[in-house]
């Protein structure tokens, strides 16, 4: 049997998990060499919250990043992790929108794009499926793994071979919360390598300690490649660190052969990330660096556990976290039993708050709202109807079953009204410019007119990831009150107004 590919994802999930994403680009670059020479698989250097970031708090244009690390790493595949039809931002975009900034990434040099949605809803994962097939790259088709009464083995394996048919290169198992114990690890990936005909890779979280044991379970299965990272942007709610796992992979038949040159190449690595990390202290935590046992008994995503703690002392709410988070596997059965990845664990977590705060399901959030009616996509379990019916109450309209950007009266810019947009703001329209505004149109500006400087000394208060969109204006006249909770590094904010 073949040794386990080794990926590292450093530059992108290892400073996102760690340090809410704030490395910038010259930080990155001394290290580059050493990573591209050291023999992964591939180097995840772009996607997930590193385009919001970098733009919204690094002021870096996320294509000139890109460029940088695909000159500074020219031998090794680069990856990116992207949310399906949202790309990387929340809300659905265009086929034309989703194809082009796929195509314009593969020209600056991305070459695998790993593809999900937070739903599983494989609808939304098809058309960045067949634009990344178009654009000469490879396209990953990845499960989000969770737990609940729907979400089965047989179930996983089925949406592996599902993707596979869709035109999926590979099939990543993406464990966002490092919640799947070693032995389901096992029996997953062995189901779908005995299945599918393409490469399975893994990807996990040491959150609640259980990453490195679930890696060692998968490659006993079979499985082709898994991610890690590099200390300190490792560990704890990042990937296993690159050093610790060779050294649990030792004497085993697939460890990869690894040089005494390597070795020091990881250390030299570490040396210089370590004067990154300190100069990164304001985004850092300890609770994040240490295995968090609560996860296991939470079943979310860790960084919502210390980020929710802090929000409820601010609402004068400390004494309820235990209520809150019972309430949590209450409002996922509603909603279908759907995965805690972004942004639905945001979106979960701000409910279970207001059932908590209100009364359950007396104020329901817009973004619950329209996962309850099918504009998110389709639910791994049929929405409670109660819930359903009150949320088509609340939102005025009603619930769908088509793809969510194919809604009726759904309002989407195209590639042409971005190009036009932008020509008549006097910026550039390429469409490199046309796709990050379709995205993040004010963060974009800010920074072509020079208003986006990050601060020298940013205060431990703005050490969020990019923020999720701001609940729907209301349209009544009544009082409203706004209530915002940052959960899992995203924030979340939901207008609630008073009912008379």
């Amino acid at each position: 049997m073949k040794s386990v590919i080794l990926n590292n994802n450093v530059l992108r999930d290892g400073h996102q998990s760690l340090a809410a994403t704030r490395m910038t680009t010259e930080q990155m670059l001394p290290v580059c060499k050493q990573l591209d020479d050291w023999g992964f698989g591939a180097l995840e250097t772009w996607g997930g919250a590193t385009i919001d970031s970098g733009l919204r708090f690094l002021d870096e244009f996320p294509f000139d990043r890109l460029d940088a690390l695909k000159k500074a790493c020219p031998k090794t595949p680069h990856m990116m992790l992207l949310r399906g039809q949202n790309i990387v931002q929340y809300a659905h975009f265009p086929d034309d929108v989703v194809s082009t900034f796929i195509k314009t990434s593969a020209k600056h040099g991305m070459n695998i794009f790993r593809i999900f949605d937070a739903l599983n809803d494989t609808r939304n994962m098809k058309c960045a499926i067949d634009a990344a097939r178009e654009a000469g790259a490879q396209a990953h088709g990845t499960i989000c793994y969770t737990s609940s009464p729907v979400h089965t083995t047989e179930k996983f394996i089925e949406m592996g071979k599902e993707l596979e048919d869709m035109g999926a290169h590979a099939i990543v198992l993406k464990d966002m919360a490092g919640l799947i114990p070693p032995m389901q690890a096992y029996d997953i990936i062995k189901g779908l390598k005995d299945t599918l005909k393409i490469p399975v890779w893994i990807h996990t979280h040491d959150t609640a300690g259980l990453g490195a044991g679930t890696y060692m379970a998968a490659i006993d299965a079979g499985v082709d490649a898994i991610d890690l990272s590099v200390s300190p942007f490792a560990n704890g709610t990042g990937q296993p660190d690159t050093t610790r796992m060779l050294a649990m992979l030792q004497g085993h038949k697939r460890c990869p052969v690894v040089s005494d040159e390597q070795k020091a190449s990881l250390r030299e690595v570490r040396t210089h990330l370590e004067k990154a990390y300190e100069e990164l202290s304001d985004f850092t935590g300890h609770k994040n660096e240490v295995i968090d046992v609560d996860t296991l008994e939470y079943q979310v995503p860790g960084g919502m556990l210390s980020n929710f703690r802090t929000q409820l002392k601010e609402q004068k709410m400390e004494d309820k976290f235990d209520e809150v988070f019972r309430e949590i596997p209450v409002v996922r059965e509603a909603l279908g039993w759907i995965p805690l990845v972004t942004p639905t664990s945001q979106i979960v977590g701000m409910q279970a708050f207001l059932n908590v705060k209100f009364g359950r399901w007396k104020q329901i959030s817009p973004q619950a709202a329209d996962i309850a009616l099918g504009y998110y996509g389709r639910t791994p379990a049929p929405v409670d109807p109660e819930l359903q019916a009150l949320a088509a109450k609340q939102a005025k309209k009603e619930p769908i079953t088509c793809r969510p950007v194919e809604a009726p009266g759904a309002v989407h810019k195209h590639m042409d009204d971005l190009r036009k947009e932008l020509e008549g703001k006097g910026l550039p329209s390429d469409d490199e410019h046309c796709v990050i505004y379709a995205m993040f149109p004010a963060q974009l500006e800010a920074h072509l007119k020079g208003t986006n400087k990050p601060k020298p000394k940013p205060a431990p208060a703005k050490a969020e990831a990019p923020a999720c969109p701001a609940a729907a204006p209301s349209t009544s006249s009544g009082p409203v009150k706004r209530y915002g909770l940052t959960i899992n590094g995203k924030r979340l904010e939901v207008g609630v107004e008073e009912v008379v």
